[in-house]
């Protein structure tokens, strides 16, 4: 999120190279997210989670081993960013999909563990961006990586040691015939395509992650250099952010089922999406850019807990892998044109113009519900009908 950013834009200086950096790191997410969704019900979330994690500690790490060695060429950056995000859509998409096996053995609701979930994202997002602000001002962002790396295998043991019997493949119909891998990614996608919530929710959240790329990875930190504020008060930023989205999410966990979810989403997305852009643009005091940033957190710990929920109980069990993964792809699939668009924004039009124009194409995104009928329906729970049940193989009547 800081470090591998600001190592690019201080060796480059060049916030295109910086933007292409993040192109590469997402391109390949989105695919093997799409892709992914098969393997993870043929062998089972945790597996592949477990996976992606080990071997993502072995990539990162590579990154500033390379760079210590006078090794590391900017293609072999990128190819080198590629795989790990390549690594990261199963990882990331294996640990969703064991969400609603965690809320069944839990005996909660589903916005209750979307909302924790949430919760723990944003605090360990908090502590990162705060780390990482030290860690790249005191020894440098190469070698902040290392630390990044060793948190893949941290990852790895806590979740090999707290999700076992979680997780696991999903059972073979009874009498049903072999299905293709490209047949189990069609069924998964003739689902999505047919639910017109889940196919509205895509399109409007690819393109506030597009925004939300393109200030992450260049936006805030040619900002944070162009101020003058330092790569400490970008990560004390991008914490802030974090910490009071904890505070959101929290409150999404303990209320969020008795709240009308269609207004409490179109109300977040306003309040956490072109405000933090336009104050920055404006050139404003940092305890402005802080407060606003705070408030606009706040409200964003209520996105997740809402969407999960409405995401997974539109979701049948035995379709769960292929089609969160398809979703999740669909919405990170504008993502890789978010750096490349915020570096050619940047450097032609300049820190402040881009962020106008950030905020001007955030605001018009969450527009998007007041006009789209479909969003209207994430307050109501689909029916069980016979796209939800799993094919069940009778015998014909003697």
């Amino acid at each position: 999120m800081i470090a591998i950013p600001w190592f690019v834009l201080s060796t480059t200086g060049s916030a295109t190279q910086t933007g292409l950096v993040a192109a590469a790191e997402i391109a390949p997410l989105v695919v093997f997210k799409a892709l992914g969704g098969p393997l993870l019900d043929r062998l089972g979330p945790r597996r592949v989670t477990l996976a992606c994690d080990l071997l993502s500690a072995v990539v990162v790490g590579a990154v500033p081993l390379l760079h210590d060695l006078g090794l590391l060429s900017f293609p072999l950056l990128l190819c080198l960013v590629a795989v790990a995000g390549a690594l990261r859509g199963p990882g990331d998409a294996g640990k969703g999909a064991m969400a609603p096996e965690i809320a069944r053995v839990a005996g909660y609701s589903l916005e209750r563990v979307s909302g924790l979930g949430s919760a723990i994202e944003r605090t360990s997002s908090m502590g990162g961006a705060a780390l990482a602000g030290l860690l790249v001002a005191s020894v440098g962002a190469a070698h902040a990586i290392y630390v990044d790396a060793a948190t893949f295998l941290v990852s790895f043991v806590v979740l090999a040691v707290t999700t076992r019997g979680l997780g696991q493949p999903v059972p073979p119909e009874r009498d049903a015939d072999p299905t293709s891998y490209a047949t189990e990614l069609r069924q998964g996608w003739d689902f999505l395509r047919t639910d017109p919530v889940l196919v509205a929710i895509c399109a409007m959240v690819a393109v506030t992650n597009l925004v939300d790329q393109a200030y992450v990875a260049v936006l805030a930190p040619v900002w944070a250099r162009e101020s003058g504020a330092g790569v400490a008060v970008l990560g004390t930023l991008f914490a802030v952010m974090s910490g009071a989205s904890v505070v959101g999410a929290l409150v999404a966990a303990r209320w969020g089922e008795t709240l009308p979810r269609y207004r409490t989403y179109v109300l977040a997305f306003l309040v956490c999406g072109a405000p933090r852009y336009v104050v920055m643009a404006l050139e404003s005091p940092l305890w402005a850019v802080f407060a606003v940033t705070a408030v606009a957190g706040v409200a964003s710990g209520f996105l997740n807990p809402i969407l999960g929920a409405v995401i997974l109980e539109r979701i049948p069990p035995h379709l769960l892998g292929r089609v969160t993964s398809l979703e999740t792809a669909l919405c990170f699939s504008l993502m890789p044109l978010g750096g490349i668009l915020g570096g050619l924004a940047a450097t032609g039009l300049g820190i402040s113009p881009a962020l106008l124009l950030a905020g001007a194409a955030y605001l018009l995104a969450t527009m998007a519900p007041t006009r789209v009928p479909s969003f209207r329906r994430m307050d109501r729970v689909p029916a069980v009908d016979a796209r939800t049940e799993p094919r069940q193989d009778t015998a014909a009547p003697a």
